[in-house]
């Protein structure tokens, strides 16, 4: 069989070789005439999959190497007979370590600790639950704003958006609902950005439109009182310059790019397709190894600027920022290509798990921490 598959999936060749011949493509560039005689489509998040892409085409299953799925016309595929499968949850762990690291950032800006803080998530699916559990393990007090769940959960733990947007954090991790009672398209708009203090910290890590960039702009431009950290834009990969300009740090959609979150990704479809085709697994992924994976952790000094140290080595969410926001200085023409590139050619980032810390002294509190967060101590 013929498959058609996203070039920026790792160890897609690898993976999907073993089902037929594949065709390797950029996200952007997958269209109709590609996938004529094709009977399988492995995608990520840039590839917009409907009626236009699939008529008249032999696809007989989608598979979206992400956990967002806004990009997939799924009413159309259930209607025509495609299997559809994504992989929820690969990258929850990658995106709450740099929701993590990116608050750190804050922190050591606004000379606080993480224990003074209140944050309020909104979203407590795969990524936000797990915010949550790095937050409560920090010593924060957390809000969580979800609706959906709100309503079939017993527990009475679920505040509303105006109380989560009165935290001194606020992080979004929603699906985009074009529609609905849900809907999250602008879900953070002009009226209710008011709302949030001044010097408070907003970051939105989840899909460009959960935030009406424009309302932000004119918020930013008039006050410059928030800190503010966007993962995720309107109109991707063309964005706001005056935006990205503006915002403390401005990534290009990489908050889920860990080698861990997109290994899984591939994992969980090669999973699914194996299943669909009833097909022995056979594949595994295979991870690179890292130079160092071992840090010491000075628990006499400031958590916080130890913590920046430790996590700054492993992850330095600033060097992302300083990348994309490198793209103002090009050509205009040329940012949309910049911004993809980033991502294509995003290099090997290591969740937390695979690092082990020394404390330079016996410290019960530091020690429970830095293991609810995933390190080896």
């Amino acid at each position: 069989m013929k498959l058609v598959v996203d070039e920026n999936i790792p160890q897609g060749k690898e993976a999907f070789e073993t089902f037929g011949d594949v065709v390797f493509s950029a996200g952007r560039e997958i269209n109709n005439k590609l996938l004529k005689d094709a009977e399988v489509l492995i995608v990520r998040s840039i590839t917009q999959v409907n009626e236009d892409l699939l008529r008249d085409t032999n696809v007989k299953f989608v598979g979206t190497a992400t956990i967002g799925t806004d990009h997939i016309d799924k009413n159309y595929l259930e209607n025509s007979g495609i299997r559809f499968a994504d992989a929820a949850g690969c990258n929850a762990f990658s995106v709450a370590e740099y929701v993590l690291c990116a608050i750190n950032q804050y922190l050591i800006t606004a000379k606080k600790s993480f224990s003074d803080m209140t944050i309020g998530v909104v979203g407590c699916g795969n990524v936000g639950s797990k915010v949550v559990k790095f937050a409560k393990a920090l010593g924060m007090n957390v809000l969580i704003n979800d609706p959906p769940l709100d309503r079939i959960s017993p527990e009475k733990k679920f505040c509303s958006l105006d109380e989560a947007l009165s935290a001194d954090i606020i992080t979004f991790h929603v699906p985009l609902n074009k529609t609905g009672i849900d809907k999250t398209v602008h879900l953070l708009n002009e009226t209710n950005l008011e709302k949030i203090k001044s010097g408070a910290m907003l970051i939105n890590s989840s899909r460009g439109p959960v935030v009406k960039n424009d309302a932000l702009l004119k918020r930013l431009k008039g006050k410059r009182d928030l800190f503010t950290v966007l993962d995720v834009w309107e109109g991707e990969p063309k964005l706001s310059e005056e935006l990205l300009y503006i915002v403390n740090i401005g990534t290009p959609h990489i908050a889920g790019y860990s080698y861990e979150g997109k290994m899984n990704g591939t994992a969980i479809i090669y999973n699914k397709l194996c299943d669909f085709l009833g097909k022995e697994k056979k594949w595994e992924p295979v991870y690179p190894p890292i130079e160092k994976t071992s840090f010491l952790f000075d628990a006499t000094k400031n958590f916080e600027e130890e913590f920046n140290k430790l996590t700054s080595s492993v992850y330095n969410v600033l060097f992302d920022s300083k990348n994309l926001k490198d793209s103002l200085s090009i050509e205009k023409n040329l940012r949309s290509k910049y911004f993809d590139d980033l991502r294509r050619k995003y290099y090997i980032r290591r969740e937390f798990k695979n690092y082990s810390i020394k404390l330079s002294q016996d410290n019960e509190k530091i020690k429970e921490i830095l293991t609810n967060l995933r390190f080896n101590l």
